[in-house]
């Protein structure tokens, strides 16, 4: 039998006080749920989402005590084009919706665009106009209140069928893009669950074997949204990482299941008894699962580094659900596999069971693909290093952005109407925000600042000055849809020429911008100064771990180029698909020039972590079985083979889940989704069938080369002489 590592004396208690493990690992799921429910979890303020210069101005303007509202606008247009904003029925139309909006509670600060000092809210060719006004109220309030504003702009249509009337605006755009969002990720929970079922069926062959994996995965994620409540007293959590707590805690569980209970399968039919059976599996499969973990938790911290308050977050979620799983796969998971012995193969699928029962270790068909591998190792490395390259390509070139508006669904009624007021009044709906501090705003000097700030302005602006007049809010249009090299080039000016030959000028005064454009610029820009730190953060703690835990130099520095190569061809695939704009009508999606800002990041702790989890797992194998003597190449042959069909089924899943994000509708998960896909399908194919052993068998007896100046490093024994089986 293997020694009694970590991993094995854990597995052998809770194999011996199973209703211990089983109990406690259910009450404390029940309890972390229960009060994290009780205590609630804090969710990040949007001015603690920010970085720079535009994070400095939400704070000011969140700190100023500015009345709860929602702004909104009504645009209104002639449907035939035929009328002008100077003719009586259009008037008329405008009157209306002004009425209308006079009558509905909670509205304020109606502007028709025919009093004087509005002439901007009708457009340069006098065919549309904007009626502006806001609802009173927070976020929750607005939210409620809205409807009432849009049965008033529904009011006024009915009365003028000849004129397009139609309403856009904070409280009226969220409520729209919060329903289609909380569609998408109801869809994409509803079918998550059953697909991993379906394809841990497949892959085991028994219903009873396939619900274990998913158990502790649903589990493991219950228990860390529950922990992550009284964490977030603390550190304040993104709404979204719920989400990333779900998917990250149901790869990272169904993985650890499948390779201690498939490993535990495989030492059965080799003879062993049930009981050494699981202690075998403990002792191998377990010390991969807490290696793997470690890796997966050092990619993870790698957010931290970002130097963003919402990665922050994400990295606090999801390291705690990736150590939940490993608790749970090393407690509970060997006490529920004691408990049901043999009888986890119960309820075997026709055809599928039995195909399964008879070979629960190495594939036909990957040992055809392996062996052609390690029989032609150069050609092997030569194509398939060079397919991957080849899709990495396009990476050269990737531009990250900030999709804003042009991100959102273009097929919902309340994006069409942005877009035609973008249309009529560039820049209107998105504003440049300009947050001017100063003892007092009020004061004449900094009135002639605002005045000569906006002086220039292609569209209607607007001031407000907070309460105790220390801040003042300035509204400036920008050419562009917010994002673009238009609306870049506009802000720059306005940050380095415009308010340094104005507003800048009066003593005590200070200004910085804020907006969609000026977030997304100062996000990029943080983005990309942080992204090198946190690559060699990633990649020198790994190395360190792997160096360690396999007393190799070679072994870390091939991990990492193989992990790299499959990023790399997850980023130029995104690039190719979504920035050039290939495939558009297939994944329904309009190009917005340009990767997420937030992707690049992201998904490479995501898939560097999750990388290493298949990698560790295989050469935890491999090194097993050249420590019994075997060489090299019948070691890689052999650690491969036994765990192509494991490494293959756990990455089916998150395929499968990752491309239902491909499905959804908002452009940056079509592109996590179509990203994380890409990349751990040819992670668990190309790479480790082909690069992998064919790049080990070149390398030959290299692969344990260790310096004479490391060699002081601990030895991990990965598998001693196995003890007798049963005939």
């Amino acid at each position: 039998m293997p020694k009694r590592n970590l991993a094995a004396r854990a597995g052998h208690w809770s194999a011996r006080h199973r209703k211990t493990a089983i109990f406690g690992w259910l009450a404390f799921v029940v309890i972390a749920f229960v009060l994290g429910g009780a205590i609630g979890t804090n969710s990040l303020e949007p001015e603690d989402t920010g970085n720079g210069s535009s994070a400095v101005a939400d704070k000011a303007i969140a700190a100023a005590d500015f009345p709860d509202k929602a702004d909104e606008q009504v645009l209104v247009t002639a449907r035939d084009g035929g009328l002008k904003a100077s003719d009586p029925q259009f008037r008329q139309g405008v009157d209306t919706v002004v009425a209308q909006l006079q009558k509905t509670k909670h509205v304020e600060e109606i502007a028709s665009p025919y009093e004087q000092g509005n002439e901007g809210q009708i457009s340069k060719g006098q065919d549309a106009a904007l009626v502006t006004f806001s609802i009173k109220g927070d976020s929750d309030a607005t939210d409620e209140r809205v409807d009432s504003t849009l049965n008033a702009t529904k009011a006024a249509q009915q009365q003028h069928p000849d004129l397009r009337i139609e309403q856009f605006g904070d409280a009226s755009a969220d409520k729209a893009l919060s329903a289609s969002l909380d569609d998408d990720f109801k869809r994409a929970e509803f079918l998550s669950l059953p697909i991993t079922l379906i394809i841990l069926i497949v892959a085991f062959g028994a219903l009873v074997a396939a619900g274990v994996p998913l158990l502790l995965g649903i589990t493991a994620v219950i228990g860390t949204l529950g922990l992550v409540a009284p964490i977030s007293q603390i550190i304040p959590m993104e709404e979204s990482a719920a989400s990333v707590i779900l998917l990250i805690g149901l790869a990272v569980g169904v993985d650890y299941s499948l390779f201690y209970l498939r490993r535990k399968m495989e030492e059965r039919d080799a003879g062993r008894s049930s009981e050494a059976a699981l202690e075998f599996a403990a002792a191998t499969s377990g010390k991969a699962v807490l290696i793997s973990g470690l890796t997966v938790l050092i990619a993870m911290a790698g957010m931290f580094i970002a130097g963003n308050a919402v990665f922050t977050s994400f990295a606090v979620g999801t390291m705690l659900v990736v150590a939940v799983a490993m608790l749970g796969s090393v407690t509970v998971l060997p006490a529920v596999i004691s408990k049901l012995g043999d009888k986890v193969e119960k309820g075997r699928v026709p055809f599928i069971g039995r195909l399964r029962h008879r070979n629960h270790g190495e594939s036909r068909v990957w040992n055809f693909v392996i062996d052609r591998s390690l029989r032609r190792p150069v050609l092997a490395v030569v194509l398939s290093a060079g397919f991957l390259l080849l899709l990495a390509y396009p990476a050269l070139h990737m531009r990250t952005v900030n999709p804003g508006a042009a991100g959102l669904p273009h097929d919902l009624p309340i994006m069409q109407t942005y877009e035609r007021i973008q249309d009529e009044f560039p820049g209107g709906p998105m504003p440049a925000i300009v947050a001017i501090q100063a003892k007092d705003v009020t004061t004449p000097e900094v009135q002639d600042g605002i005045k000569a700030l906006i002086a220039d302005a292609s569209g209607p602006t607007s001031t407000i000055v907070s309460p105790n007049k220390e801040v003042a809010i300035v509204s400036i249009p920008l050419p562009g849809n917010g994002t673009d090299d238009a609306s870049e080039a506009a802000l720059a000016t306005l940050r380095d020429k415009t308010i340094p030959a104005t507003i800048d000028r009066v003593p005590g005064a200070e200004a910085n911008v804020t907006g969609m454009t000026a977030g997304s610029k100062d996000f990029n820009d943080r983005m990309n100064s942080r992204l090198p730190f946190v690559f060699a953060f990633v990649l020198g703690l790994a190395f360190l771990l792997l160096l360690v835990t396999f007393r190799s130099i070679v072994i870390p520095l091939k991990a990492i180029v193989l992990n790299l190569l499959s990023v790399g061809a997850a980023y130029g695939v995104m690039t190719w698909i979504f920035q050039d704009g290939h495939l558009e009508g297939l994944l329904n999606f309009e190009s917005v020039g340009g990767i997420t800002s937030w992707l690049p990041l992201f998904m490479f702790v995501i898939l560097f972590g999750l990388s290493m989890d298949y990698h560790v797992f295989i050469l935890s194998r491999i090194r097993e079985a050249f420590d019994r003597g075997e060489s090299t190449e019948d070691a890689v042959a052999h650690g491969i083979k036994a765990t192509a069909g494991v490494v293959t089924s756990a990455a089916i899943v998150m395929v499968a889940v990752f491309a239902i994000f491909a499905t959804l509708s908002m452009i940056e998960f079509k592109q996590m989704g179509v990203g994380l896909a890409v990349a751990i399908l040819l992670d668990a194919t190309l790479v480790r069938a082909v690069l992998l052993p064919a790049a080990m068998k070149l390398l030959g007896e290299r692969n344990w080369y260790l310096p004479r100046g490391l060699r002081w490093l601990p030895k991990w024994d990965h598998e001693p002489t196995p003890e007798p089986v049963h005939a």
